[in-house]
C-alpha cells in the first residue's frame, strides 16, 4: 500500500465523486478508478459503493478513511520536520489542549516563544484528555495540556501551578442559583450533566455518595462548550471546572463551587525518549523552565 494510493482514496472519499476527485488530483478518471479498485483488491474488502448519486463509503471504507487521514498527517509532518532541519528555526509545534485554567499559562508560553522565534507556527487542537493522549501516542500531537488525574508513565511532564476548582454550572432560574457553594445533598435531587471521562465521572459519583443508577443523568459530555448549551436549554446542571472558558460565554449561566472545595491541577506532557523537531525541542525547554520556577 503506497502513500499515493491513500491520497487518491482520501480525495475520492472527500469529493464523493470519482470524476471530481480525479480533477482535484490532476489524474484521469480511469486511472483513479483503477487505483481504488487495486486498493480494494489488496485489502480484500469493498471500500466504496458506486451509485447514481456518487460514492458512498462502506464501514470498511470509513475505517480506512480515519486511519489514512492519520497516516497522511504523520507523513506530512515527517516531511515538514526534515525540511525544518535544513533551515533556520521554523516549522510547526502541534498542541492538544483540554479545557482548563492551565490554558492561560500555555497562552503565555506560546506568545513569549513566538516573539523570540517568529518563523515557528503553532497548531492548537481543543480536545478531550483521552483524544489528546491518543494523538500524542500516535505522534500527531507534540505536546498535550491535560487535566489530572492522568497516567504519565509514558510522558515527561510539568505540573502547572494553577488549579481548577470543581463546581456546578446552573441556569439563572435554577433553584440552586442563589447558593454560594454546593454540597452533595444540595445537588443529587436535580438532573445532572456529567463528563464522559471515566475516572472523572467515577470521582464525581463517589463524591456525591450515590450509585450512578440512583442519579438523574440525562447527558454525558466531552467538551463543556457543548454541555453549556444544554444547561442553557434547561436539560440539567453540568459538573465542570472553573478554568473551562465556556462557562463565561453565556450571561444566563452561573458557576457554583462545590463544598468542601474540590481542586485539580493541569499538566503539560510530551512523549518520553522521543526525537522532536528543533522547534518542538526548544519549546519543551521553555516549558521545562516552569518546573525550575516552581521548585
Amino acid at each position: 500500500m503506497e502513500l499515493r494510493t491513500l491520497r487518491y482514496f482520501l480525495a475520492a472519499a472527500q469529493e464523493g465523486n470519482i470524476t471530481k476527485a480525479a480533477d482535484v488530483l490532476h489524474v484521469t478518471q480511469p486511472t483513479l478508478s483503477r487505483q481504488i479498485m487495486d486498493l480494494e483488491r489488496e485489502l480484500g474488502v469493498t471500500l466504496m459503493l458506486r451509485g447514481k448519486n456518487g460514492l458512498t463509503l462502506t464501514d470498511d471504507g470509513i475505517f480506512l478513511k480515519q486511519r489514512a487521514q492519520e497516516i497522511m498527517e504523520l507523513a506530512d509532518r515527517l516531511e515538514q520536520n526534515f525540511a525544518e532541519r535544513q533551515n533556520d528555526l521554523g516549522g510547526m509545534v502541534v498542541i492538544g489542549a483540554s479545557e482548563t485554567a492551565g490554558s492561560q499559562t500555555l497562552a503565555r508560553l506560546i506568545k513569549g516563544f513566538s516573539e523570540k522565534h517568529p518563523a515557528v507556527q503553532f497548531t492548537l487542537y481543543n480536545e478531550t484528555v483521552d483524544n489528546i493522549k491518543d494523538r500524542l501516542d500516535k505522534g500527531l500531537v507534540d505536546i498535550g495540556l491535560l487535566v489530572e488525574p492522568v497516567d504519565v508513565t509514558k510522558y515527561d511532564y510539568v505540573r502547572l501551578s494553577q488549579q481548577d476548582t470543581w463546581g456546578l454550572l446552573v441556569r439563572d432560574d435554577h433553584p440552586l442559583m442563589e447558593k454560594s457553594s454546593l454540597t452533595a445533598e444540595d445537588i443529587v435531587p436535580y438532573p445532572l450533566i456529567l463528563p464522559l471521562r471515566d475516572n472523572i465521572r467515577a470521582e464525581i459519583i463517589h463524591w456525591l455518595g450515590r450509585e450512578e443508577k440512583e442519579l438523574k443523568i440525562p447527558l454525558f459530555y466531552t467538551l463543556l462548550s457543548n454541555a453549556a448549551l444544554m444547561v442553557a436549554e434547561g436539560l440539567g446542571c453540568a459538573f465542570c471546572m472553573d478554568g473551562a472558558l465556556a462557562i463565561r460565554s453565556d450571561p444566563r449561566l452561573r458557576f457554583i463551587p462545590l463544598e468542601p472545595r474540590q481542586k485539580t491541577h493541569s499538566i503539560l506532557v510530551w512523549k518520553k525518549n522521543h526525537l522532536f523537531s528543533a522547534a518542538v525541542s526548544l519549546f519543551i525547554q521553555e516549558i521545562s523552565l516552569l518546573r525550575a520556577e516552581m521548585e
